[in-house]
């Protein structure tokens, strides 16, 4: 989107002569009869708006007054309440947009001397935005981990921030886990497991406790001072370093996931017991089945599928979806009920599970084991041929499943390759379970969804807990399988609630921000693909996109981007319908072991069916707000510290390969060098920019790209790359590579000769080739690098 030489763009609309802005219509809004404007408008010009902005200013530009502020305040609360904006003060911003002055605490320098910094008090997202900061000028001292302080910030790229310090704010501790090491001087020093953070910690002996040298521990920073290292306390001995199995405490405990169940918790589960069949429906003759991965450690889950008999209906289908009863067990506002909403979900690493629900529960009495009797919640739906659902029917029931089989046995034996197990199976269960995924599979592909392919990482470990490999997860037509059954059954949860007047806790997927639509599509343009224009986007046309970037040079860079430009998926209640599948209303129901999304939705459906009395109590519905921002919280902290770990085992196993030669792509660009992910074992790393070849670069936003000035040779997101494994840190989880071949001439030197001029016009008196000059102190932080 070009410019404007408004603060805010969207107050530029079509003007009368007399300077008046038209409404929709074509007509003047004078100030007797001005429109009040739409929920879709005010949320359009906050999210085209270059910054955060206050109510008077969203009034001025829809020439609103008097009586019409009042409706008007109304409608930015609504707007707040469905996560469609954020606040800051009196300030409204597009949601997941951080605020134009914030405040962020300074986690240390990097490498080239850049000051990274984290936001205070910012909801956390998908992947924790970066902040950089180029400009401390107004402080008095150097900033140092630890520091709070005031800042204005300009994005440079999606999750991407430059920050100008404004003033230091009273530092408060900051709490910090690392490798301790004992000193003969009986000091200690703690070197941080947190790559972004690269200062050592002093820590006095008495301050030290039972902490031991080759210690994990957790400290308290004090505030920085100016001279010397940082002054640190250990609060708290996590385990020994060189323990295989303290690579997923680390980032449990930074995460600050909780790990112990109360005494009054653990009770109530060693306390509970097997279920009667008392009013349940009993299903213990249906052949229901578990599909879960060969590491799976709980089941919540089983199907069965069988032909419609009903003549009106050939060629349709009977699912059967049976869900662990965890309400049943888990009461509102007892002592399981507290910790697993705290927890929110089950956090899953290499080594171990954090689990929502005590293991007596989610590895026993909630878990669908086969051969042994359990309660359930299940759903029947009935499909026709083409995958429609006609109805559906939900019950209490008591299940005994059949069989515990793995994604691989169950594929394995319906591409004629079956087991002595799943021989007598495959024409009784397996069969009819996949000709009802093959026609839910033609529902899924009527209604075009988004199909993004996400690759995930195994890490297999040994006996002794070391890393033997690093694979990618395989996608198999079992696992879809899977997924649409779950998908069924999920939107039907949320219709059945909606129909009864039930409060319902929704996975909501919103649409994408119409600004990040535009930058993508004006992008693409430049690379000869296009994106539907004129009309509300739908998750085909990003399909399409997909499809037509396929088997080109661009595909990777495009499939990142299209990623990227969505919105991220929360709990809330109210519902915003589900872009991504293309639904218009989803909930979870699938897996109340480990979401308590779920367990919330499985007490409405009992208060809604009358299905007993641990269902939902009259008052619930008035938190569903505030647990949805809960969850979806607890939800991103799992994800992070799932991601943190893996990062930490494949460092540990790439350890041992440094100096070799690596291909992968660039996956991401930003003024200090490329992240590079490797294509053998999905590895993720930084090229530092001083490692490019001799030329001063610049970090191009709108290609994505950094782009040499003399040579014009760029290095664009998505691009192949060979890199040389230069270090491998196994404590933080980083690696940093060399480049070895990559790069190539940029497609258009327009924004070669752009750039450079951009550059000679804010620096007159210097020559662009000499780059900005370089404090004595630190490495430059100007907007291009020169690799010398």
């Amino acid at each position: 989107m070009s410019k404007s030489s408004s603060k805010h763009p969207k107050a530029d609309k079509p003007h009368a002569d007399d300077g008046a802005p038209l409404d929709d219509r074509g007509k003047q809004r004078g100030a007797k009869h001005v429109p009040f404007p739409t929920k879709e408008q005010v949320l359009t010009f906050i999210r085209e708006s270059e910054g955060p902005v206050g109510k008077r200013e969203i009034a001025r530009a829809f020439h609103l007054k008097g009586a019409d502020r009042i409706p008007l305040k109304a409608l930015l609360k609504e707007l707040e309440k469905e996560g469609q904006v954020d606040r800051d003060r009196k300030q409204l911003a597009a949601a997941g947009q951080l605020p134009e002055v914030t405040v962020v605490q300074v986690i240390g320098p990097d490498a080239d001397g850049d000051l990274w910094a984290r936001p205070i008090d910012q909801r956390p997202d998908d992947a924790e935005p970066k902040i950089v900061i180029v400009d401390d000028k107004k402080i008095d001292r150097p900033l140092a981990a630890g520091d709070r302080v005031l800042v204005s910030l300009k994005q440079t790229d999606a999750d991407v921030y430059e920050a100008r310090a404004i003033r230091r704010l009273e530092s408060r501790a900051q709490r910090v886990v690392g490798l301790f090491e004992k000193g003969k001087d009986g000091f200690g020093r703690l070197t941080p497991t947190d790559k972004r953070i690269k200062t050592e910690f002093s820590i006095h002996p008495q301050d030290i406790g039972s902490a031991r040298t080759g210690d994990l521990v957790i400290v308290e920073a004090e505030p920085a001072r100016r001279l010397g290292k940082p002054k640190a306390r250990v609060v708290e001995r996590i385990g020994r370093a060189d323990e295989p199995r303290s690579i997923s405490l680390i980032s449990i405990a930074e995460h600050q996931i909780p790990f112990q169940f109360s005494p009054a918790a653990l009770t109530q589960a060693k306390e509970a017991g097997p279920a009667t069949l008392g009013k349940r429906t009993d299903l213990r003759q249906v052949p229901l089945v578990t599909i879960d991965g060969d590491d799976a450690r709980d089941f919540d889950d089983a199907v069965f599928a069988e032909p419609d008999t009903d003549p009106k209906n050939e060629g349709g289908w009977r699912l059967l979806v049976a869900i662990a009863d965890v309400a049943h067990y888990v009461r509102t506002g007892d002592a399981l009920d507290k910790t697993a909403r705290e927890r929110g979900n089950s956090a899953y690493f290499p080594d171990r599970v954090v689990p929502m629900l005590p293991e007596e529960l989610s590895n026993g009495w909630c878990s669908l084991k086969p051969n042994e009797d359990r309660p359930c919640m299940a759903v029947e739906i009935v499909v026709d041929a083409n995958g429609t659902k006609l109805r559906h029917r939900f019950m209490r029931g008591l299940m005994r499943s059949q069989a515990r089989l793995t994604y691989e046995q169950v594929q394995a034996a319906q591409d004629g390759r079956p087991s002595d197990f799943t021989r007598p199976l495959l024409e009784p269960i397996l069969k009819p379970l996949y000709g009802a995924f093959r026609a839910l599979l033609k529902s899924r592909e009527a209604r075009g969804t988004l199909d993004l392919d996400i690759p995930e990482r195994r890490v297999f470990l040994g006996e002794d807990g070391h890393i033997e490999r690093i694979v990618p997860r395989s996608r198999l037509d079992s696992h879809r399988l899977i997924e649409e059954f779950m998908i069924a059954a999920n939107v039907a949860a949320a219709e059945a609630l909606e129909k009864r007047h039930q409060p319902c806790m929704y996975r909501v997927h919103d649409k994408p921000d119409p600004v990040r639509i535009e930058a993508l599509r004006q992008f693409i343009e430049g690379l000869g693909f296009k994106l539907a224009r004129g009309q509300v986007i739908r998750p085909k046309h990003f399909t399409r996109l997909l499809e037509q970037a396929k088997g080109t040079p661009y595909e990777a860079m495009i499939h990142t981007l299209t990623l990227r430009s969505q919105m991220p998926a929360v709990y809330s209640p109210e519902n915003l319908g589900h872009f991504g599948l293309a639904l218009q209303r989803y909930a979870h129901f699938t897996s109340p072991i480990r979401r308590y999304s779920d367990l919330l939705v499985h007490r409405a459906l009992i208060t809604a069916y009358d299905f007993g009395e641990d269902g939902l109590p009259p008052d619930t519905a008035a938190t569903f707000e505030a647990t949805g921002q809960h969850i979806s919280a607890t939800e991103r902290r799992a994800a992070a510290a799932e991601r943190d770990a893996i990062d930490r085992y494949v460092a540990h196993f790439m350890s041992e390969r440094v100096g070799e030669n690596f291909d992968g792509r660039i996956n991401g660009v930003a003024r200090f060098g490329l992240f590079v992910t490797l294509n053998e074992t999905g590895a993720d790393g930084l090229l530092p920019v001083g490692t490019l070849p001799a030329d001063f670069y610049d970090h191009d936003e709108r290609s994505h790209a950094l782009i040499g000035r003399r040579n014009g040779r760029a290095f664009q997101l998505g691009a192949p790359i060979t890199v040389r494994l230069a270090a491998a840190q196994p404590l933080t989880g980083g690696l940093t590579f060399e480049l070895v071949a990559g790069g190539s001439a940029h497609q258009d030197d327009r924004a070669v000769r752009r750039l450079v001029g951009e550059q000679r016009r804010s620096t007159p008196h210097r020559p662009a080739k000499l780059g900005p000059k370089r404090p004595k102190s630190v490495k430059s932080r100007g907007k291009g690098r020169k690799r010398r």
